[in-house]
C-alpha cells in the first residue's frame, strides 16, 4: 500500500487517508475516490489530499476483515457485514465463550494489519452480546499475511466457540439453624432461582432441614432427579468433614473438591452422587454478587464439565471482590445494590490516661489527632460519618469544623464506651446497612483501610461482621451489619461490642491489613510522644 500526498487532479481511484470537510463537502476517511468526488475536492478548492493506493498483494480492508472473520463464526456466533475494515461477531444465544488465546495471540502477531480481539475465555454472553472485532489497521492487509491467519485459524479446533447454555435443573437443600431467619432462606431461593434463569436453567424446587449430617443425607437420598443438586448450609463450610460434606457422603456422594481460589466464593464444595452433580454452596451464594458458584454454575448451564482441576485454574481472574485503592468522594452515591456503609468515630472518652488533656485535641502534625480517623472516614465509601462526643464537645467539635460530619453528644458518657456506641446508633439514617466503629485516637487509619474493610462486607453472604487483622491479631475499627445494632445497643457500662463477635463467628470475616494501623491508638502521653517523635 502506497500513502501520500497527491495532487487532487491525480487522486481517481485512491483512497483518502484523513476524513475532509468544507463548505457543501463532506469525505469520510477512507473513501474511495471517484470521479465525482474528486470534482468535488477541486469545486472546493483542495489541490492536494493525503491518499493511499493499494498495490499488488494487498487486500481492501472490508474484504481483508470478512476473510479473517469467517474462520471465527459458527454454531452460536454470526459475523456482521465488513464496514471500514471492520467485522463484529455476536452471540446467537446466551452460552458461555471459549477463547483458543493462543491461536487468537499468533494471528495477531503476524502483522500489524491484522487484529482479533475477543472477550475473555470463559466469559457468560446473553443474545445479541458482542463476543469479537475483528479489525484491519490501515486501509488493507498484506495478501500472504492474511492467508497465514486465516490458516491458522481453520486448522485450529474452533478458537472461539458459543457453548449456549442447555436448560439444566437444579434442586436446592437448605439447612436450618435457630440464628438463621426465615426471611434469610426465603431470599436465597429467591436469589438462586434468579441465578439459574440467568444460565437458561430452572429450579425445581426446595426442601430445608436441620444443621446436622444425618438430616442433610436424608435431604440429598429424597431430593428430586435434576442435573445439579445444591446444598446451602446455615453455617458455612470450613472442612471435609463437616457437616454439609459429611451427609453427602453419607448419602452415597463423594466429595471431589473443597475450596476454590476464586474470592468471594473460596468455600464451594464439588461432589458427585450417582453420576450427578453436588455443589455445597459458599455463604456468598446468598448474595446477588458475582462470586465463584456463579463460574461454576455458568459452565455447568452451558452443558461443560466442572471438575477438580479446573476449579483450582480459576485462581487468575478469580479476584471477584472490589477492592477500592483510592478514596471517592462521599457525594457520589454507592452503586446501585451496595450496601450503605456509616462510619461512627467515637471521641467522648475521659483520656483518663493523658492526665487533664484531651488527647483528641492534640496535634500531631498540622491536625488534631481526631480529624485523621474523620478524614478518612470521609474520603471513604462510606455515606454518612457520626462523630459522637461526650468529654470537651466544644473542643472536639472546634477541631472538626468545616468538615461534612454529624455530631452526637453523648451525656451520658462517664458511664463507659456502651453509651457512645448507644449515642451513635441513636444518631445514624435509618436506611443504613452497616457501621463502621472507629476509635477517634487511630491516627494512622486511612480510607483505604476502611475502604478495604466495607468491601469485605457482605451480609447475604453471612459477612455482617468485617475485622481488620495485623499478624494474625485483631484490631480496629469493626464494621457491624445492621442486624447486630439491636445487641449493641443493650450494652451497659464501659464495653464494647467485642464479645458479640465470638458470639457470631459464623458471620465473621477478617481482612489482612499490609500495616499495624488497626492496633495503633493513642493511650497515655508516651505513646503521643513517640508518634511525634515518629513524624507524619
Amino acid at each position: 500500500m502506497k500513502l501520500e500526498q497527491m495532487p487532487t487532479a491525480d487522486a481517481l481511484g485512491a483512497r483518502l487517508v484523513h476524513s475532509l470537510r468544507a463548505e457543501g463537502l463532506s469525505l469520510k476517511k477512507g473513501q474511495l475516490l471517484g470521479v465525482e468526488e474528486v470534482h468535488a475536492l477541486q469545486r472546493a478548492g483542495i489541490g492536494a489530499v493525503t491518499a493511499c493506493r493499494l498495490e499488488p498483494g494487498d487486500i481492501e480492508e472490508n474484504e481483508a476483515a470478512a476473510r479473517l472473520a469467517a474462520p471465527l463464526t459458527g454454531a452460536g456466533i454470526e459475523a456482521g457485514k465488513a464496514f471500514t475494515g471492520r467485522v463484529n461477531l455476536h452471540a446467537r444465544a446466551g452460552g458461555v465463550l471459549r477463547t483458543d488465546s493462543a491461536v487468537i495471540d499468533a494471528v495477531n502477531r503476524l502483522d500489524e494489519a491484522l487484529t482479533v480481539a475477543t472477550l475473555a475465555d470463559w466469559e457468560p454472553v446473553v443474545p445479541g452480546q458482542l463476543l469479537a472485532t475483528i479489525k484491519i489497521i490501515p486501509f488493507a492487509a498484506p495478501e500472504e499475511a492474511l492467508g497465514e491467519a486465516v490458516r491458522r485459524l481453520e486448522a485450529a479446533d474452533e478458537p472461539l466457540r458459543l457453548h449456549p447454555y442447555r436448560g439444566i435443573s437444579a434442586f436446592l437443600i437448605q439447612t436450618t439453624l435457630p440464628t438463621v431467619k426465615t426471611s434469610v432462606l426465603d431470599k436465597t431461593a429467591a436469589i438462586t432461582r434468579e441465578r439459574l434463569v440467568q444460565v437458561g436453567g430452572r429450579l425445581l424446587g426446595e426442601r430445608r432441614c436441620p444443621h446436622t449430617a444425618d438430616a442433610v443425607a436424608e435431604a440429598v437420598s429424597e431430593a428430586p432427579p435434576a442435573d445439579v443438586l445444591l446444598v446451602a448450609g446455615a453455617s458455612a463450610i470450613t472442612d471435609r468433614r463437616d457437616v454439609l460434606p459429611a451427609g453427602i457422603e453419607r448419602a452415597g456422594g463423594q466429595v471431589l473438591h473443597f475450596g476454590m481460589p476464586v474470592d468471594p466464593g473460596n468455600l464451594l464444595l464439588l461432589a458427585e452422587r450417582e453420576g450427578g452433580t453436588v455443589l455445597g454452596l459458599p455463604g456468598c451464594a446468598r448474595s446477588p454478587k458475582l462470586n465463584g458458584f456463579d463460574w461454576v454454575l455458568q459452565r455447568l448451564g452451558a452443558g461443560l464439565e466442572v471438575d477438580r482441576a479446573q476449579i483450582m485454574a480459576m485462581g487468575v481472574g478469580g479476584l471477584l471482590a472490589e477492592i477500592p485503592t483510592r478514596p471517592q468522594p462521599r457525594e457520589v452515591a454507592p452503586p446501585l445494590g451496595e450496601p450503605k456503609i456509616a462510619v461512627m468515630v467515637l471521641a467522648a472518652g475521659q483520656s483518663r490516661r493523658m492526665g487533664r488533656t484531651n488527647k483528641l485535641t492534640e496535634l500531631w502534625g498540622s491536625k488534631p489527632l481526631i480529624a485523621y480517623p474523620v478524614d478518612a472516614a470521609l474520603a471513604s465509601r462510606a455515606v454518612d460519618v457520626v462523630v459522637v462526643t461526650g468529654n470537651a464537645p466544644e473542643r472536639v467539635e472546634a477541631a472538626l469544623r468545616g468538615r461534612d460530619v454529624r455530631f452526637a453528644r453523648n451525656a451520658d458518657y462517664a458511664s463507659g464506651l456502651a453509651s457512645s456506641l448507644k449515642a451513635g446508633l441513636a444518631a445514624l439514617q435509618d436506611d443504613i446497612d452497616g457501621a463502621l466503629v472507629c476509635l477517634g485516637d487511630m491516627p494512622r487509619i486511612t480510607a483505604q483501610h476502611l475502604n478495604r474493610l466495607i468491601a469485605a462486607f457482605d451480609p447475604e453472604g453471612q459477612h455482617s461482621i468485617v475485622v481488620p487483622t495485623v499478624d494474625g491479631k485483631r484490631g480496629n475499627p469493626v464494621l457491624w451489619g445492621r442486624q447486630h445494632f439491636e445487641a449493641i445497643d443493650a450494652l451497659v457500662g464501659d464495653v464494647g461490642a467485642r464479645h458479640l463477635i465470638g458470639q457470631h463467628e459464623d458471620e465473621l470475616v477478617e481482612v489482612t491489613m499490609d500495616d499495624d494501623a488497626a492496633l495503633t491508638d493513642i493511650d497515655t502521653p508516651a505513646a503521643l510522644a513517640a508518634l511525634r517523635n515518629e513524624g507524619r
